[in-house]
């Protein structure tokens, strides 16, 4: 059994094999939310800042901040470009630093899972947005096995090893996300699915984008045969065209509801 912690506090890693998975939800995500122009966001868990800037480029807000725990993310969201006049600040989705509806809407973008008390959280971000604001979500369907490396995971365990989940992982369904922005008081609350499809030139490419910073670890510490017989493994699940093309799935999961 791993009993590693599950972080993202490598940032640089984080870009590299989760982005490129994120930002096609998060694309999709946004255009569902389809929110008027000018408001003030905030982003919780705001990451490397992908999703604030997927709302600069789509929104046209008035302001954006976003807050995230991790330095190392944050660093990488600073060094952005288009976030050269977003507030970015180190702190927790559990309590906000914020005065009660000090914005237009909140977002949370694959942070669900990641947090201890996803209720606590979705509450706090429902306090610091104003009456009639927006509260919207996004986040892989852990629940179902939507992670994109689920055939890494799914395979690993016949090598008797299970990774660790995130500590809310199982709280990444369309129901029970229903339940938590209802919980909140949440009103005219709505979710869907987003599926994302990715081509990869070969079996070896696929792999190293799946590669996520909580999967490294557990890699390296197997024999170099075991990774073979892994890769073997994984390479008879996926889907591979007569080309030698692997295509990679995810399936997310998304939420929004309006505060009262």
């Amino acid at each position: 059994m791993n009993n590693r912690p599950f972080v993202f506090d490598d940032g640089l890693a984080y870009e590299e094999t989760m982005v490129p998975w994120l930002r096609p939800v998060g694309e999709t995500f946004v255009d569902w939310l389809d929110p008027p122009s000018g408001l003030k966001w905030i982003d919780v868990g705001c990451g490397t800042g992908v999703s604030i800037e997927l709302l600069i480029q789509r929104c046209a807000p008035r302001a954006v901040e976003g807050i995230d725990p991790s330095e190392s993310q944050l660093n990488i969201a600073r060094a952005r470009p288009a976030l050269r006049d977003v507030s970015l600040r180190n702190g927790s989705a559990m309590a906000l630093p914020h005065e009660d509806d000090s914005f237009d809407a909140a977002l949370m973008a694959g942070v669900v899972p990641a947090v201890p008390d996803p209720a606590r959280c979705v509450s706090e971000m429902a306090r610091v947005v104003r009456s009639g604001g927006i509260v919207a979500a996004y986040q892989w369907d852990i629940t179902n096995g939507g992670f994109p490396h689920e055939p890494v995971l799914a395979e690993l365990k016949t090598f008797g090893i299970t990774e660790p989940l995130p500590p809310s992982g199982a709280a990444t369904g369309v129901d029970r996300l229903r339940e938590i922005w209802t919980g909140a008081g949440l009103r005219s609350v709505e979710t869907r699915e987003v599926l994302v499809e990715r081509e990869f030139p070969t079996f070896e490419a696929f792999w190293n984008a799946i590669m996520m910073v909580t999967l490294r670890p557990t890699i390296a510490a197997m024999s170099a045969e075991a990774v073979e017989q892994l890769k073997d493994h994984v390479r008879r699940k996926v889907t591979t065209r007569s080309d030698g093309t692997v295509v990679g799935c995810g399936r997310a999961t998304a939420v929004k509801g309006w505060v009262a």
